[in-house]
Order: structure tokens, then C-alpha cells, then sequence
């Protein structure tokens, strides 16, 4: 089974010439959708969404992933090989917390011209590179024969959550459809406190930290832990982001109290 998340979207050909070329060297492999709907470039947001998804599939599971705003420069390709799946895509961090989670094992770059078009585009490197190599690990190549190992993946840092005095210092990884603002702040680094302080960026609350959407009056924020295990502000039958002004990639000061 090969995932695809990409920022491409569907108005183009590109996520059905990506799935022509994996279903030409691979007629078997079975394509599912995570989403083309990534924010244009945004490496935060695939990587996120690459996280939430990937640990979901079956075991063994080649996870492609394409939002690459570096295309054509001198950034690498890899393969990333953890204690569950396979993760083929640019070296820019959009693998890496999907990889972190499940325990990366190897990651080698992808050099063999072997397992590559013959003719590399410079601007489409997704249906050149990544979507053969995916289709080649999917009929068990071993991720070795991809290229030479290597030990200095790029990790982002939106992954990183800093302490300052009582405060964690997070940041925005996502604004969900409903407007939930989904920060990089885990469960673990949060107390048993029944109450949160935030620092917005154009304000501040003092919320309550509770398990459900529900637990407030419609219209009213809280703050909870949501089903990938990061720290949310919602808003009751509202959208947050637009309450509060929030993007991706926004600071947050979290204090529990």
C-alpha cells in the first residue's frame, strides 16, 4: 500500500501522472489519498498531516509525501525506514515527526538512477523520483539500494517546544476545517492542571482544559488535548482561528495552572 500527501491539489495532472508512473512499475500497488489539500508550500501542515495519518494504515505501508517548495535545488531526496513503514519524499522535515513517531531506523538518500525516470525534471522531481521510488519499496527493494546512508536529516523546528519560567513555548501546527488550532505542545508536556493560561499573539486567556468540544457554552473557548495528542484551542460551535486571528506557524505561551 502507497499513501500520497501533497499540496498539489486536483485542479492539475499532477497526482494522476505521480499514480500512472507507480501504477506502470508497481500495477499492483494499492493508492490511497491522505489529501493534495496541503496549504501551497507548507511543510508544517504535510508534516502534520503526514503524522496524524500514517500510523492508521496497515503495517508496512509506503507513506509518499510531497510539499517541496525547495524543487530543483540541492535539497535531497530520501527514503526513511522506521520500525513500522517506509517514508519517501524531500529532505525538508515533512517526514520527519511522521518518521520520529513510529522510530526511524535508516534513512538513505535516493542517488541509483536505477529506480528514477529516465529523464529527471527539474520542477517535478514528485513523478521523476519520489513516485518510482515509492513503487520500487512498495515490491520490496530494499531502502539500501536507494543510495548511500545518511545521519543528518533535516529536522524542523516546529517540532521543538521551548520552557521559559512557568510557559511552554509552542507554535500553531495546524488550523483544522472546523477552526480548531492544533499547537506542537504534546499531552506529556502538559500537568494535571484543570485550567491554561495562553499567550495568543493578539491575546490572552485563561480557558478551561477539558476533554470534549462540549464542555463549554456555545461560542466559548477551552483548550484539550485532541485525538493526535497535541494540545487544541477550540472554539464551542465556532472557529477559533478566525476568533483569534491565528495561522499556522503562529507562537503560543501555554502556562497550566
Amino acid at each position: 500500500m502507497i499513501s500520497l500527501t501533497t499540496d498539489f491539489g486536483l485542479k492539475d495532472p499532477y497526482v494522476a501522472e505521480m499514480k500512472g508512473i507507480i501504477l506502470t512499475i508497481n500495477s499492483n500497488a494499492a493508492l490511497i489519498d491522505v489529501t493534495h489539500s496541503v496549504d501551497k508550500f507548507s511543510v508544517r501542515m504535510g508534516a502534520f498531516v503526514l503524522m496524524s495519518a500514517a500510523s492508521y494504515f496497515p503495517r508496512g505501508t509506503t507513506h509518499l509525501a510531497i510539499v517541496d517548495p525547495g524543487v530543483g535545488t540541492e535539497r535531497r531526496a530520501i527514503v526513511v525506514q522506521t520500525e513500522r513503514d517506509f517514508f519517501v519524499g524531500p529532505d525538508n522535515g515533512v517526514l520527519i515527526l511522521a518518521a520520529q513517531s513510529q522510530g526511524i531506523e535508516q534513512i538513505y538518500e535516493i542517488t541509483n538512477p536505477k529506480f528514477m525516470l529516465p529523464k529527471v525534471s527539474s520542477t517535478f522531481q514528485g513523478r521523476d523520483i519520489f513516485a518510482p521510488a515509492a513503487a520500487h519499496l512498495d515490491m520490496d527493494v530494499e531502502p539500501s539500494e536507494f543510495g548511500a546512508k545518511i545521519t543528518d536529516a533535516v529536522t524542523p523546528q516546529f517540532n521543538t517546544v521551548e520552557r521559559k519560567n512557568s510557559y511552554l513555548i509552542g507554535e500553531v501546527l495546524h488550523v483544522d476545517g472546523f477552526g480548531n488550532i492544533i499547537t506542537n505542545i504534546n499531552e506529556h508536556e502538559l500537568t494535571q492542571s484543570k485550567n491554561v493560561n495562553m499567550k495568543l499573539p493578539k491575546a490572552t486567556l485563561e480557558v478551561v482544559l477539558g476533554k470534549t468540544y462540549a464542555e463549554t457554552k456555545p461560542q466559548q473557548p477551552l483548550a484539550l488535548v485532541g485525538s493526535h495528542g497535541f494540545l487544541e484551542i477550540a472554539l464551542n460551535r465556532g472557529n477559533a482561528a478566525e476568533k483569534f486571528h491565528i495561522k499556522t506557524g503562529d507562537k503560543i505561551e501555554v502556562r497550566p495552572t
